[in-house]
């Protein structure tokens, strides 16, 4: 299982040190826009929450701009093009493609314009920073923990979200090379939910249809996991067919604690949020930037979830926000 204390002190530590020295006055006028992927999921707006806490704190203008659904490529690359043609001073971005948005990105280098990335990164060596989980490691924790849940026998299937999206092709590649490990386990099915939750849902039935003797689910995003999870409810088939997830929304630890979720791997997004804003204030102050900041991962399950610490990574912004 995950240590959680390690983590928090590490993340907490990279906080402190993203920080830009400028208890002397105020960024007045500068304009950082945050892009995330989408804009509907809980994930984000804990992002949000991060990237406004560095903007008030350093007393920078977040613009906050994404396009509604991660699926939607071109309106983000269309929001970053706005920005840039509206002469913001840096661009914090979570990738809907890991390639699509390179030109853009190269675009905004040309002009001199920091690009820092968090959650999903890209191709390129430009952005100066990727703030993100480690997502291959994530992913490898869900195998270790569906393994134990299954008896370490039988078939599985996995659920990404996006191809051609760097978090969802990592966290596949590291689900997949962590099996490996099982040679009881058989990867049954992979299937895309669309960062949807009704396409999560519809192939999570489609999955159950084809594999009747399926053990255990990977679901690689928060809609993914909700999807599936509606999917095996629907079917009676709670505690039969094993449920990882990745995410904490609350539709999500209220299927953890009725029992059709049995982890949640979680991330920290209030810290990708912030540090992303932290950082690319630094690249303007011209202070060295580090070029990965890893803000780990928690698992989750019903044996550690009354722990304080863990409440304090499913609810971030507190109860009932």
């Amino acid at each position: 299982m995950h240590r959680l204390k390690p983590v928090f002190t590490l993340v907490l530590a990279v906080v402190f040190m993203a920080l830009p020295a400028c208890t002397g006055g105020r960024e007045a006028g500068i304009k950082v826009l945050v892009s995330p992927k989408g804009l509907t999921h809980n994930f984000w707006l804990t992002v949000k929450a991060g990237a406004d806490s560095a903007g008030k704190e350093l007393g920078v203008d977040v613009i906050w701009k994404g396009p509604t659904l991660e699926t939607d490529i071109a309106g983000q690359i269309a929001i970053v093009e706005d920005y840039l043609n509206k002469h913001v001073d840096a661009i914090v971005l979570a990738a809907c493609d890991a390639k699509a948005l390179i030109p853009v990105v190269e675009e905004a280098d040309r002009r001199g314009i920091p690009v820092i990335t968090i959650d999903s990164g890209l191709d390129s060596d430009i952005p100066l920073s990727f703030v993100a989980s480690d997502n291959v490691i994530a992913a490898g924790k869900a195998a270790d923990v569906l393994a134990e849940l299954i008896g370490y026998r039988g078939e599985v299937a996995c659920i990404p979200f996006i191809p051609g999206a760097e978090t969802s092709i990592w966290r596949e590649t590291g689900f997949r090379e962590a099996l490996e490990k099982y040679p009881d386990i058989t990867l049954a099915a992979v299937q895309y939910s669309q960062a949807d939750v009704a396409t999560g849902m519809a192939v999570t039935e489609n999955i159950l249809t084809a594999q009747p003797g399926l053990k255990g689910i990977f679901a690689a995003n928060e809609a993914g996991a909700i999807g599936a999870a509606q999917a095996v409810a629907a079917r009676n088939l709670q505690g039969k067919v094993k449920l990882v997830g990745f995410d904490a929304s609350p539709n999500e630890i209220e299927a953890l604690r009725s029992g059709v979720i049995q982890a949640l791997i979680v991330q920290n997004p209030f810290a990708m949020g912030y540090l992303g804003v932290s950082s690319a204030v630094g690249a303007l102050q011209g202070k060295p930037v580090e070029k990965r900041i890893d803000t780990g991962v928690t698992v989750i399950t019903m044996d550690n979830f009354s722990e304080p610490q863990i409440q304090k990574v499913l609810y971030p912004l507190g109860k009932g926000r």
